[in-house]
């Protein structure tokens, strides 16, 4: 049993890779994007960001789970707080507002406020038919990232303010409302994703986006109890659950 990991980690990556190593886990760190035969027999599980896990993932066996693409749009208005639209990015390009535009489940259109849809990476850059998510723009006073693992908060922390990175132990309000939602909505996530949830400038709770937990940074989580959700998140695909089956990526 291994956790592979890329060839750059970050903070949270090293500190999942102690973790799994103090489980008596091997951890494997590749070079790059080639698999070595003998990672090729089974048992490997993944903590890495979308590209490199589209590039390994299939020669390991590995089913990474992640949200569907129009998760966030399909939400009731009391968890978003906004109105969220999944359309191709071609659509897009007729905004005259400003709008957050971000990509469902990787970082291939950058997470940004644009002025409007003239701001978006052209047709020379990315298909007319990739999903975006737009919405209105929302500030946030605190935002924290939930691991949730079969139906509960499994654990998480706050990472920003207004914005700015600052990391905090995971509040009672934000649990309570991760539950709501897992109450609620839980049917429609894999049973080991992220979601990231913010208390806004008017006091009010809403979800910010969902992360795969493979590909997402820890911050103060506990990192066992993370670690616990990766796993889960991108590990044999003989392992599949038939509930977890529609959101392997």
């Amino acid at each position: 049993m291994a956790l592979v990991l890329p060839p750059g980690l970050t903070a949270s990556a090293r500190t999942l890779r102690d973790t799994a190593r103090r489980r008596g886990m091997r951890t494997v760190q590749l070079p790059d994007r080639e698999v070595p035969e003998g990672l090729r027999t089974g048992g490997a599980y993944l903590h890495a960001g979308p590209s490199f896990a589209d590039a390994v993932a299939p020669a390991l066996d590995i089913a990474p789970l992640e949200a569907p693409a129009d998760w966030l749009a399909r939400l009731p208005a009391a968890f978003v707080r906004r109105e969220i639209r999944a359309v191709p990015i071609g659509e897009a390009y007729g905004l005259r507002r400003p709008a957050f535009v971000k990509s469902p489940n990787d970082k291939s259109i950058p997470a940004l406020v644009y002025a409007d849809g003239s701001r978006l990476p052209g047709p020379d850059a990315v298909d007319t038919g990739t999903t975006v998510l737009v919405s209105d723009v929302l500030a946030f006073d605190a935002e924290y990232r939930l691991y949730l693992l079969d139906g509960q908060v499994h654990t998480g922390s706050r990472y920003a303010t207004r914005g700015k990175l600052h990391l905090a132990p995971l509040s009672a309000g934000a649990r309570a409302f991760g539950s709501e939602l897992l109450a609620a909505c839980g049917h429609t996530l894999p049973s080991a994703i992220v979601v990231d949830v913010g208390l806004t400038d008017a006091g009010q709770w809403a979800v910010v986006e969902a992360n795969a937990a493979w590909a997402s940074g820890c911050y103060s989580s506990d990192p066992d109890r993370a670690l616990d959700v990766v796993l889960r998140a991108a590990g044999p695909a003989a392992h599949l659950t038939e509930r977890d089956g529609p959101f392997v990526r």
